[in-house]
């Protein structure tokens, strides 16, 4: 009974935790989080709770913020620039109630940009925050949490090749999204793709310096990307003071990004 009943806790602790990945694809891949470069941690986790619903999290040095489908993850450091002209313009969450989270967020000073319909016919508006950190909302009046995580949404000349890349290199899944004709599904995250009107530049350094993608049996993962030819920022890494293992590439278009196993623990 002891035994039972120990499980049962064991099992009550970790679940929460897990659940806010989405369960990988038969490749082992999940998406996993983006992380911020940020002048004023302790402003961003007060923002991401109080506006988002997020949970913060901390091993050893490294702080994030778990939201259903994803975490974001902090380093205190000045960004070169905001989101906007990267490759990464901005990430985006669904909202059960927009209107409420437009108010909250005009309440606690920040500014609200257009407001509008969005490629699915739902409402949506971009929310611009602290380190010019750009955020989309749509509104899902069906959905059981204040906020979750959605979609990515890259802008440059060469869109169509870029999501081909993500599609073969993360085993994602195309589809149309709305009215946007060029996207593709991970668990738990949509990249959306299209064109930008001025030329755009790699996330390194940037408030967004990276996403990153939770991976099964990451070492043999990287072994597969090395025989491919994909070169590595930073090799297979084991980092114990945060409970993860760690890989770094760059994408074709300059978006940095962190393979992690373990992040599904936190």
């Amino acid at each position: 009974m002891k035994l039972l009943l120990g499980s049962v806790l064991a099992l009550s602790i970790a679940t929460p935790a897990y659940a806010q990945l989405a369960p990988p694809n038969a490749a082992g891949i999940t998406y996993g989080h983006v992380h911020l470069n940020v002048k004023d941690v302790e402003v961003h986790k007060k923002l991401w709770v109080d506006h988002f619903g997020g949970v913060v999290v901390q091993k050893g040095p490294l702080v994030a913020v778990k939201l259903p489908g994803m975490l974001i993850a902090f380093r205190q450091a000045e960004p070169t620039g905001g989101s906007e002209g990267t490759v990464m313009d901005h990430f985006g969450f669904k909202v059960r109630n927009i209107a409420e989270v437009i108010q909250g967020w005009r309440a606690a000073g920040y500014q609200v940009g257009r407001e509008f319909t969005g490629a699915e016919g739902f409402p949506n508006a971009y929310l611009m925050g602290p380190d010019n950190i750009k955020i989309e909302l749509q509104e899902d009046k069906s959905l059981p949490v204040k906020a979750s995580a959605y979609h990515l949404h890259f802008l440059l000349a060469d869109y169509v090749k870029l999501r081909d890349w993500y599609v073969e290199t993360f085993s994602l899944v195309p589809r149309k999204r709305g009215t946007i004709e060029t996207t593709a599904d991970a668990p738990g995250m949509n990249l959306s793709f299209a064109t930008s009107a001025t030329p755009t530049v790699g996330t390194k350094g940037r408030t967004v310096d990276h996403i990153g993608f939770e991976v099964k049996n990451l070492e043999a993962f990287c072994k597969k990307l090395e025989a491919r030819g994909v070169k590595f920022d930073i090799p297979f890494r084991n980092v114990p003071a945060i409970g993860l293992n760690i890989a770094y590439i760059t994408d074709p278009s300059g978006v940095y990004i962190e393979l992690t196993e373990g992040y599904d623990k936190y």
